[in-house]
């Protein structure tokens, strides 16, 4: 696919200006860029979803114009989308063949497709589960099947690994390898992981401002040049936190929240722990670890755990009601399901967690102070969006992000669990977010951070807990622990150092 002077406009916003690219067979070509800088627009513009303003689409030499996605997928250009749209009612085989003709999707013919691309990729998925049934993780990988269901000879990844842990990733690593090299197919990738961007492309393209301002082979390039082209300046590296603290000083901490056996059938065993006042926990392991589980229990949406979270001495009712009146906050690994109302404006995703804070006796809505709040959290978190009024559908994958942790912001919070927040988010931004979780925690708030990115947890964190099948294995202070060791610790192979010090938890 060549692109030629590209431009696309939303009114007098223009999302891209003349924009050049070309992505070659057997090669992957990697394309980076701050949130809204472009990114998703040329996406939708390449799959089919968007027209654009001016400029040309060549496919195979020949200049084309997409009807819809479903146009372009017909003639080869398959996109994995950041949100991974699958259907959840139905199963992995029906998802994978969902877009072939025909009236059925569970055919023999289907089922020998799809123990092929098995065997292709080198991974299994049970083809009769259902969608919704699966980890996010799994989700990825039901949409990487899709992809190659459907034929493409292109395939547009955008953020393929963001929510993934690192033998997951690998996987991914590996199939895109498979596919370029061993498949001859065009790969566009998509990342905010400096990174994988240098081990996995052949090309580099960063967008800032909807404008190409990098343009080279990836051999030619290091992450501190991708860095500064993608902020538009040169980013100093955050380094690791000065405030942590050894096990002993964090005894000396007024304990703030404590949980009592705490568990939930096939997900979480027993766990006790206690979390103290500027604290900040981060929770380390491998998708299926039991991380996202344990969140889950603490705020009240597991219905079938069992155990005590006690809060400032006071034990909490098991709900999400009860969690949210006593001061804890949920970021939840996927925002758009779980942690915004995606049908909703900014302005009313951000306000909802308080809404008697911008009503007139908790009953009537006062609609200038609920833009006042949204106005303010745009400022405060350097969101993106032209107003208020923006529906989080149309801002990218950071900006929603962000705003799923601001409206946590005007509520009287005590305890913030946050999972995976800087999951497809750029450097920028992801440094932002870590500077606020400091800044909560010199707010004398607690923080528990689950992370796939261990040196962000050595970032920000006083001390990690690292899980395995729903357990904690181990605890490090962060001044007595590297991101090797921890890795080690997730994937069970740290052997006698795999000893658990539990003085705290």
């Amino acid at each position: 696919m060549r692109l030629e002077r590209l431009t696309k406009s939303f009114g007098s916003l223009v999302a891209l200006q003349g924009l050049d690219l070309e992505i070659v067979s057997g090669r992957v070509h990697g394309l980076l860029g701050a949130n809204g800088a472009g990114k998703s627009t040329l996406i939708k513009i390449i799959s089919g979803a968007y027209q654009p303003s001016a400029g040309q689409i060549f496919w195979r030499g020949e200049p084309v114009t997409w009807s819809s996605p479903k146009d372009a997928n017909n003639r080869g250009v398959a996109t994995i989308h950041q949100h991974i749209p699958l259907v959840e009612t139905l199963s992995v085989l029906e998802n994978v063949f969902l877009g072939s003709p025909g009236r059925w999707r569970e055919t023999r013919e289907h089922r020998r497709s799809f123990d092929m691309i098995c065997e292709r990729v080198g991974y299994r998925l049970d083809p009769d589960v259902l969608v919704a049934d699966l980890p996010i993780g799994a989700r990825q990988m039901v949409a990487i099947f899709q992809a190659l269901g459907s034929g493409a000879d292109l395939i547009v990844m955008d953020e393929p690994t963001a929510s993934l842990a690192t033998e997951e990733r690998e996987l991914v690593y590996r199939t895109v390898r498979r596919l370029t090299k061993g498949e001859n197919k065009a790969i566009l990738f998509v990342s905010h992981f400096l990174d994988e961007i240098i081990a996995l492309t052949d090309e580099v393209t960063v967008l800032r401002d909807g404008q190409a301002v990098l343009r080279a082979k990836t051999c030619d390039l290091d992450e501190a040049k991708i860095a500064e082209a993608i902020v538009g300046r040169r980013l100093a590296a955050m380094e690791s936190s000065t405030r942590a603290r050894s096990l002993d000083q964090l005894k000396e901490l007024p304990q703030l929240l404590e949980l009592r056996n705490l568990s939930s059938p096939g997900k979480l065993a027993p766990t006790t722990l206690h979390l103290r006042e500027g604290e900040v926990v981060g929770i380390a392991g491998l998708l299926g670890s039991g991380r996202s589980e344990l969140l889950h229990a603490i705020f009240g949406a597991d219905s079938a755990a069992t155990g005590d979270v006690v809060l400032r001495g006071k034990k909490l009712r098991g709900t999400t009601g009860a969690a949210v009146k006593a001061g804890i906050a949920l970021v939840p690994e996927d925002r758009m399901r779980q942690g915004l109302v995606p049908s909703f404006e900014i302005w009313r995703n951000t306000t909802l967690p308080a809404l008697e804070g911008v009503s007139a006796g908790g009953l009537l809505p006062r609609f200038a102070k609920e833009y006042e709040r949204a106005r303010d959290a745009i400022q405060r978190l350097s969101i993106k969006a032209q107003s208020p009024d923006v529906p989080v559908t149309e801002l990218s994958g950071g900006n929603a992000q962000k705003v799923t942790i601001a409206k946590w912001l005007y509520s009287d919070v005590s305890v913030f669990l946050l999972d995976e927040p800087t999951a497809g988010i750029d450097v920028g931004a992801k440094a932002d977010i870590l500077a606020l979780v400091r800044k909560l925690a010199s707010e004398k708030k607690a923080v528990i951070i689950v992370s796939s990115e261990f040196e962000e947890l050595m970032t920000v964190c006083d001390r990690i807990l690292v899980m395995r099948d729903g357990r904690f294995v181990a605890e490090r202070a962060v001044n007595d622990t590297s991101e090797h060791e921890l890795v080690l610790l997730s994937g069970g192979q740290a052997g006698a150092a795999s000893t658990a010090s539990t003085q705290l938890s």
